[in-house]
């Protein structure tokens, strides 16, 4: 991709004429990662797999006859492992996110972009698409000498098979992805043709929904994990744009030892390099030739910076073959640069950690003791706000029981408040699993006892079974303004 012409901008004076030319716009040429091996790589790999495992595998998972881990959006369910979750649980995700802010805050702060490094999904999608082109077309120069040559059969060849591996990958992440939303095992029967025995006409058996998002994000994945890579960490992610407010002197990150590393340049493995002037950096550019984001470490800490630490285990390599000390290139602090020593522990790390944990510990609180029934009590809206029948004042209303635990249950209806309250009509309710059943009810009181035409009762559902799943819904009761006036 070739860049625009840069803007020329021209200043005149009596002196002299100059002319200035400003690049607008700086196009990015094609990355071409060199493989390496080293202690972050491994680390790399070790931190992706699990995480890809459980990506895979938990859409397959059965837990009580139905999927592990399913948002079952028209249903508005959100089946997660044991338990399952209503809109009216929404608090619950907004805590979660919360929380996790927190916690990738705390992290930053502490040892800077690991999580873009090791467990973003980006990162980690990436990675499979490099390791496929490394598979298929070889390392870098062998990458780059195959892109500079004519079209053959070998050619043709491998960027058919990088191409094709690629999309296998992302297909399958497409349908592990919308697996999560539908039972993954109807999608792929669904994503399967059928024959129609009398037409002979073929068809799929899916929601054009399904296939559409299945598609979607096959297409992203193939996009984002094939062609964009660091374009998204550069320019697409917003984490990359504010990390720097969560960095301190005392973060862990990446960082290049200038004081030992400069002055830079090539020698001989048995030189005396110093007596020259030289630093230990020997100007190999392997860091560069590792870094996904294709940045130069040396240049000092950059924002796109992922803190993948492939440049390390890249100048370590170097290092160790040139018998010189390792960790020219190191995750450290920029005090420790400076000074030789960090805190660990410090004001603003404390603080986060200690809101990360309070959040955590109300979270799973309110979590273990949530009530799998919920009651909703809707008044009457007729034309009269209540009712004398003789001594009885009677009010109308509609009580909601929402069974939202994962079993059926018997709920009693019961009514409270400072008066002698009776309730007439259905008082005994069976819910099958995740089942809403509204139902209306008559409630009267004595009207000598009233002495506010307003007054507060609470409907209470209770499982006769565990008469610890129970729910209270307060309301109110209206009555004549006393007991003297009439209707």
């Amino acid at each position: 991709m070739e860049s625009v012409e840069p803007a020329v901008i021209a200043s005149d004076s009596n002196s002299q004429s100059a002319v200035h030319y400003v690049d607008l716009y700086e196009s990015d040429h094609k990355v071409y990662t060199r493989k390496i091996t080293g202690f972050f790589q491994k680390l790399r790999r070790y931190t992706g797999l699990p995480l890809m495992a459980a990506y895979l595998l938990i859409p397959w998972l059965v837990i009580d006859g139905r999927p592990a881990m399913l948002f079952d959006l028209p249903e508005r369910k959100f089946h997660i492992f044991w338990m399952t979750f209503w809109p009216q649980d929404g608090m619950f995700l907004a805590w979660v996110l919360i929380i996790s802010a927190f916690a990738l805050f705390t992290v930053t702060v502490l040892v800077g972009r690991v999580w873009c490094g090791f467990t973003c999904p980006q990162t980690v999608w990436t990675l499979m698409f490099i390791s496929v082109e490394h598979f298929c077309e070889g390392d870098r120069n062998q990458r780059i000498k195959l892109d500079r040559q004519p079209w053959t059969a070998n050619k043709l060849f491998r960027k058919s098979s990088k191409h094709f591996l690629w999309f296998t990958i992302a297909f399958i992440t497409g349908v592990t992805f919308v697996g999560y939303f539908t039972p993954i095992r109807e999608l792929l029967l669904g994503l399967w043709p059928n024959r129609d025995p009398t037409t002979g006409f073929v068809y799929w058996d899916i929601h054009y929904a399904a296939a559409f998002w299945t598609f979607f994000f096959a297409g992203m994945t193939y996009l984002n994990a094939g062609w964009m890579r660091e374009q998204v960490c550069k320019y697409m992610c917003p984490y990359a744009r504010f990390q720097s407010v969560m960095y301190d002197r005392e973060t862990l990150a990446v960082h290049y030892d200038a004081g030992r590393g400069e002055k830079r340049g090539p020698r001989k493995h048995d030189e005396d390099y110093k007596a020259a002037g030289l630093g230990d950096c020997i100007d190999c550019s392997w860091c560069v030739q590792v870094c996904p984001v294709d940045i130069d470490i040396r240049e000092g800490l950059q924002y796109e910076c992922i803190n993948c630490g492939l440049c390390v285990d890249a100048c370590d390599t170097v290092m160790d073959k040139m018998e010189y000390p390792r960790g020219l290139i190191r995750f450290t602090s920029a005090d420790a640069l400076e000074t030789g020593r960090t805190r660990f522990w410090r004001p603003r790390l404390f603080g986060y950690t200690l809101v990360l944990v309070a959040m955590v510990g109300v979270f799973v609180y309110a979590v273990s003791h949530r009530l799998p029934v919920s009651v909703d009590v809707i008044r009457d809206r007729g034309a009269r706000l209540y009712r004398v029948t003789g001594d009885q004042v009677q009010n109308v209303y509609t009580v909601k029981i929402n069974n939202m635990d994962r079993r059926a249950h018997t709920y009693d209806i019961r009514v409270s408040g400072e008066h002698e309250y009776r309730l007439r009509g259905l008082r005994v309710v069976e819910l099958d699993e995740g089942e809403i059943f509204t139902v209306p009810v008559r409630i009267s009181v004595d009207r000598s006892a009233l002495t506010s035409p307003t007054n507060e009762i609470e409907i209470t559902v209770t499982a006769a079974d565990d008469d610890t799943i129970t729910a209270t819904q307060k309301t109110s009761f209206i009555g004549p303004k006393s007991v003297n006036s009439s209707e």
